[in-house]
């Protein structure tokens, strides 16, 4: 068995091969291991204390809040408050960005965006859910951060990444240089390398869609469901995968290959999912593992924000299968002129 590396400790070999590094990118990544530590010990005692279920309260997203996106979104503040490392944040659950104005605080050089807890809706019926981070560097100089610093393209994070919380709670994560997985080791309480440089595979032979939605998508995504359906000489039909929580549909697709789609639909025009907390950190990290994430008509990654909840189609995986829907997106375009 190899040396055990802990998330510190890599994150630490990892920060001397940047002569330049201040040290404030390591230690923000190091909190938001802390936090999910923390998220994690609630996530795992949920059926035994008051701590699943609705709270009565709607998020700006006008979607129900569970007790654990609270306490997960509070947990994830908490940490970055009292970090020094970052001078604001902006949540999913939370109308606008925040800044953070302790003294030491005022003059840090990063901003962090973050769903606290992913496929909440889940909680109550033990299915995996997750935590999604973005950092970036704040484009302002100093003092109170301002929302510019917050609309930036996904091109420019610094660092993005999730935690599953599972049948075991990993945090995957890339600054830009590969991807690389911890597994938490309940016995020392102690994120653990396990997954070392992952890499997508190219193709993939798993699709993740609500297919009950099928009548609402468009007519390319449905001519693209059929074909994964489809069994011809060259290929079997592919399986259908679909969690309902995207962090964890996401991971099995990172690990095996497939392709996970939330398309504009007749319902959603404008898409379901996030572009800042949900598709532009996973898109950076999928990009990072070599797989692609677009729209149907652009690169997520490339996409200026209007506004902190914006929302976008999805299309997220193993390279040749979104290169494959973004040709079906193309031609639908092209004959509908």
């Amino acid at each position: 068995m190899g040396k055990l590396i802990t998330l510190d400790e890599f994150i630490y070999q990892r920060q001397k091969d940047f002569p330049f590094s201040t040290g404030e990118l390591s230690g923000l990544l190091r909190d938001i291991g802390v936090a999910s530590k923390i998220i994690n010990r609630e996530v795992n005692k949920a059926g035994l204390v008051d701590i699943t279920g609705l709270t009565g309260e709607v998020n700006v997203q006008g979607e129900a809040v569970q007790k654990l996106d609270e306490f997960a979104d509070a947990t994830l503040i908490d940490c970055l408050r009292n970090s020094g490392e970052a001078c604001g944040y902006a949540s999913e659950e939370q109308d606008s960005f925040h800044t953070i104005s302790t003294f030491d605080n005022a003059n840090a050089k990063y901003i962090v965006l973050f769903d606290p807890l992913d496929g909440s809706s889940n909680i109550d019926v033990n299915v995996s859910i997750g935590t999604i981070f973005a950092i970036y560097r704040r484009k302002t100089d100093a003092g109170e951060c301002k929302l510019g610093d917050f609309l930036q393209r996904g091109r420019e994070l610094v660092a993005a990444g999730y935690v599953i919380y599972g049948s075991s709670t990993m945090l995957v994560y890339t600054t830009g240089n590969g991807v690389n997985g911890f597994t938490l080791d309940p016995s020392i309480g102690e994120f653990c390398l396990s997954h070392p440089d992952i890499r997508i595979p190219e193709e993939g032979n798993m699709f993740s869609t609500n297919i009950g939605y099928y009548s609402f998508y468009p007519e390319y995504v449905k001519d693209y469901i059929r074909f994964c359906m489809d069994e011809t000489e060259d290929k079997k039909p592919y399986s259908l995968r679909y969690i309902g929580s995207f962090v964890a549909d996401f991971h099995r697709n990172l690990i095996k290959g497939g392709i996970f789609m939330y398309p504009a639909s007749k319902q959603q025009p404008e898409g379901k999912l996030r572009l800042m907390y949900e598709c532009n950190p996973l898109a950076f990290l999928v990009e990072q593992a070599g797989g692609r994430a677009t729209t149907g008509t652009r690169d997520i990654l490339d996409i200026y924000p209007d506004e902190l909840h914006q929302r976008v189609p999805l299309f997220i995986g193993s390279k040749h299968m979104v290169d494959m829907i973004e040709t079906y997106c193309t031609d639908a375009i092209l004959q509908t002129g």
